[in-house]
């Protein structure tokens, strides 16, 4: 199941990546409820969103929601 050459801190990467833009899409894109749902402060969960290249997608999602 895991290819060869893949390192762990990619791998833990594109985890993060995956199960907090779940929690946001559960939590209709709301940062300060998914933050409160991951066990984590509002500005975590940005910081996070800006290291995962995250930050400008689900803004652009939430403003086109209106």
């Amino acid at each position: 199941m895991i290819e060869k050459g893949v390192f762990y801190g990619d791998a833990v990467g594109e985890f993060e990546k995956t199960f907090i833009k779940s929690v946001l899409e559960k939590n209709s894109g709301n940062r300060s409820q998914a933050a409160k749902a991951l066990g984590i402060h509002r500005n975590t969960l940005g910081r996070k969103l800006e290291e995962l290249g995250l930050n400008n997608h689900h803004k652009a999602r939430k403003t086109a929601a209106r």
